[in-house]
């Protein structure tokens, strides 16, 4: 006689279900808001290199002009670490959902209003002024959004696969960075009087579209399970939730933040000089079509899609910190030859050097976020993972770009300096993963009652990695 099944296993496989379900649910709603976000963002930086030097800043030389349209973009990384330090207060203690809806809103109204901004030929220097008070709107809600959309991918996650699904977010940089260049790259091919009259807004007020798809994907998706447990326990012990989690994160968690800066260097850094400067290298210094260098960068990003989602799943297999210095070193040995496949003008060899940056990049970027995640409790990971990430970014990502046309400048045109620099952000992040505790076997558990003064002593063990 066959044995009746047992009165709960059916229940078990339907929520076993559910969860799996649900986690792909998570992922792809965290996955198209990020990459909207990251569209608005990117396209700054795409404007900045090809066309906002002789909209805002005419009066200047052109490569002048170019440093001072860098400087404005510096600036939205400025304002990150401001978004991430609100946005992570609320997002630890009334939820990690409600802030992403909120940072896209944010984001879409500074992208809309910079294609509707004057220019310097209309208001004069007030149309650089605005355009830098716009940036700063950006930098503020990017700064809030990165936390809560890798806290939602990263703890609805299954234990094993971290490093996979916390990667969903990560592609919406790349994402956010090929639509953005494709439109540009589209519009650019106007002719010149059109774009430079009317061409260029175009991808800015598109993002009204991608702003409202955002909104509507992540309203349907749930507060993360980690959250909510770490809710109910404050319901019951009200000295469980943080008073103010970023003074607490950096009392508590003062290494893990400074790791987590140091190994954001050469992966934001990195980034923006192989997706971003180069744009502003191949076409003022060699003179290179400039729809030849979007194409590129839109290639090398294609293949990033695919790198990403893969080295967070190695990640899952081999640790964090492996593949995590893999790609720092890789950084370090393509800085030179970077320049070297650039400066032959030659299409495929130009589409290989930014691929293979970007391939190297993707070795961070992958497991970055389910590392980051699991360095802090969920009392205070939105606000330690945000200070880490969005600190490090005004550094490394926001000046890379600035740091690159000046080395540029000062050396003749010459861009074996920009290589050594790329060199120096590479060593910071080697030796930040290399002191940084291996995180991937970790328990997302969140002792909710237990002190901070305890979770915070400097051992492994006694670190909560919840």
């Amino acid at each position: 006689m066959q044995e009746a099944p047992h009165p709960h296993a059916r229940e078990d496989i339907v929520t076993e279900q559910s969860q799996h379900t649900n986690i792909w649910k998570v992922a792809a709603a965290s996955f198209i808001g990020t990459a909207v976000e990251w569209y608005d963002f990117f396209l700054y930086g795409t404007a900045a290199a090809l066309i906002f030097n002789r909209l805002f800043f005419p009066s200047f030389d052109p490569l002048m002009g170019t440093l001072a349209a860098f400087a404005t973009f510096a600036v939205g990384f400025v304002a990150r670490p401001l978004g991430g330090i609100i946005f992570g207060h609320f997002g630890d203690k009334i939820g990690r959902k409600s802030m992403l809806s909120a940072t896209l809103m944010i984001m879409g109204a500074a992208t809309f209003g910079i294609g509707l901004l004057p220019t310097y030929a209309s208001v004069g220097v007030w149309a650089p002024i605005l355009l830098v008070l716009l940036r700063i709107l950006q930098g503020f809600g990017l700064g809030g959004e990165w936390g809560g959309a890798v806290l939602m991918a990263v703890e609805h996650a299954p234990a094993n696969r971290r490093g996979f699904y916390g990667s969903w977010p990560q592609m919406g940089a790349p994402a956010g960075l090929l639509v953005a260049n494709a439109v540009f790259s589209i519009f650019s091919r106007l002719p010149e009087e059109q774009f430079v009259a009317w061409g260029w807004r175009v991808p800015f007020l598109f993002s009204a579209v991608l702003i409202g798809i955002g909104v509507f994907i992540r309203h349907s998706v749930a507060e993360s399970p980690a959250f909510r447990a770490h809710q109910a326990a404050s319901t019951k012990a009200p000295a469980a939730s943080s008073k103010i989690p970023a003074l607490e994160a950096l009392r508590t968690y003062p290494k893990q933040i400074l790791l987590a800066m140091g190994a954001r260097f050469a992966e934001n850094g990195f980034f923006y000089i192989v997706t971003t400067f180069v744009l502003t290298y191949g076409t003022g210094q060699l003179k290179l079509e400039r729809s030849d260098m979007l194409t590129a960068v839109l290639v090398a990003t294609s293949v990033h899609l695919v790198a990403i989602p893969s080295f967070g799943a190695l990640s899952d297999v081999l640790g964090r910190r492996p593949v995590y210095l893999g790609g720092a070193v890789a950084c370090a040995v393509l800085a030179f030859p970077f320049f070297w496949l650039i400066d032959t003008k030659t299409t495929g060899l130009i589409w290989l050097a930014i691929t293979l940056g970007i391939i190297a990049h993707a070795a961070m970027y992958g497991p970055q976020a389910s590392f980051f995640s699991e360095l802090f409790g969920t009392r205070v990971r939105y606000s330690g993972a945000s200070l880490g990430y969005q600190l490090a970014s005004v550094f490394a990502g926001g000046l890379s770009p600035l740091v690159a046309t000046f080395l540029l400048t000062e050396s003749g045109g010459k861009a074996w300096p920009v290589s050594l620099y790329m060199v120096g952000l590479a060593l910071i992040t080697l030796v930040s993963v290399y002191l940084s505790a291996e995180t991937f076997r970790e328990h997302l558990t969140d002792p909710a009652a237990k002190a901070p003064e305890e979770s915070a002593s400097g051992t492994d063990k006694q670190r909560e990695v919840a």
